[in-house]
């Protein structure tokens, strides 16, 4: 087991009716005006947003509104973001919404307390010192940003896009009521519960030894996500599967998971570049992009492979034959993807096999000009990052 620092400071305000809370939570935390940052119409259209300027406005919170952040959040919005927050003199950040409004909100956070291109994070040229606070309201279960971090930004002029970590930009709070995920689509819920269970699949696949405490906690989330996204499509409004769900995907990315394992993340680097080029929902791409991973890796960490074949997917455990219980371990994995209507290679996401030049574009961002490699379970070069993309262009 790895030595290992857990912290995890947000605050987590679970439960029907939760919002209710909001200005107390914002007015603990210093909030006397506040950005309302969010997405698209979903969160107007369920009335969540009107509910929340109430809410404040009772509170004696003054508030500004900017809306419009999209999957895969761009820098533009940020810089938006940034000049409406100093303009309007806000000292509190509140995301309404899911992992995209939530690493929008840090961004900003950020670049309120830096006098430089707020860009200068991602590219490697500064370090955070300081974040304004930020809160948020949940309502897509999937990327675990109200615990986690991260924050993960796209630069619109050329698709790069790139993630940080600082425990600066963690949530001071984070307000979840399953009841606001009722009205997730059924493809948005898949791809979320994807994702979560992805977050912690990263750090589950490990060289590291005697860690059974964290394997039991990992292998119990996995298979809960894998079992309760079943009863949400069949029942959407099921209170039931849809907070465990909720919950997995905070406890999934607020580092419980790596505790005494370190994390793997070459499917999520990998994905990213997808995500960023074509557009595509980030919980799709990464099983799209998961099996030919695991596929490349598994030879040399059969064992592992194992262990998640038959605690997680059910497998059968033959023994004469471990590297056979490791395959359709993978494969069984395929046919839940299947099964929640998840792609499993790049001609089902995209509808099309990508060029060998777009593979050449995709390893060059990824590995930010042949200067990075990724993972650590096995670490990728260029060649190892093409041979993934290769893999998976079926």
């Amino acid at each position: 087991m790895k030595d290992f620092n857990f912290y995890s400071p947000t605050q987590v305000v679970f439960g029907r009716q939760s919002e209710e809370q909001v200005a107390a939570l914002v007015k603990r935390w210093g909030g006397s005006k506040v950005l309302v940052h969010y997405g698209g119409g979903s969160a107007r259209r369920s009335g969540l947003l009107d509910k929340m300027f109430r809410l404040l406005s009772e509170g004696g919170i003054e508030y500004v509104e900017l809306g419009g952040v999209v999957p895969n959040p761009l820098l533009s919005k940020v810089k938006e973001g940034i000049d409406l927050c100093r303009k309007e003199g806000v000292d509190f950040i509140l995301a309404v919404g899911g992992g995209s409004v939530i690493d929008s909100a840090k961004a900003i956070a950020y670049g309120m307390c830096y006098d430089g291109d707020v860009w200068d994070f991602w590219a490697g040229k500064a370090k955070p010192q300081a974040s304004m606070p930020i809160g948020c309201v949940l309502t897509i279960p999937a990327a675990g940003s109200e615990m986690s971090d991260s924050c993960v930004i796209t630069r619109d002029e050329d698709q790069n896009k790139r993630g940080i970590n600082s425990d600066l930009c963690r949530c001071r709070f984070a307000i979840m009521n399953p009841e606001r995920t009722f009205t997730l689509p059924e493809y948005q819920t898949a791809a979320g519960a994807t994702d979560i269970m992805m977050h912690t699949m990263e750090r589950y696949f490990t060289s590291e030894q005697d860690v059974n405490l964290t394997d039991a906690l990992a292998e119990a989330l996995m298979r809960t996500v894998k079992d309760s996204v079943f009863e949400v499509l069949k029942n959407p409004e099921d209170y039931r599967h849809r907070a465990q769900i909720m919950w997995a995907g905070s406890l999934s990315h607020n580092n419980l998971m790596e505790c005494g394992l370190g994390k793997d993340f070459a499917t999520h680097r990998l994905e990213h570049e997808l995500s960023a080029v074509y557009g595509v929902t980030h919980g799709a791409g990464l099983a799209a992009i998961w099996p030919s991973w695991a596929r490349l890796v598994m030879p040399k960490h059969v064992s592992r492979f194992v262990q998640f074949a038959v605690n997680v997917m059910g497998v059968s455990n033959d023994f004469t034959d471990p590297e056979g219980t490791a395959e359709r371990g993978i494969e069984a994995m395929e046919r839940f993807y299947r099964a929640i209507n998840m792609p499993t290679c790049l001609s089902e996401l995209l509808g099309r096999t990508i060029s060998d030049d777009e593979i050449d574009v995709l390893v060059d961002k990824c590995s930010r000009g042949k200067t990075i490699t990724v993972g650590s379970l096995e670490v990728l070069g260029t060649e190892e990052m093409a041979q993934v993309y290769r893999m998976a262009n079926h």
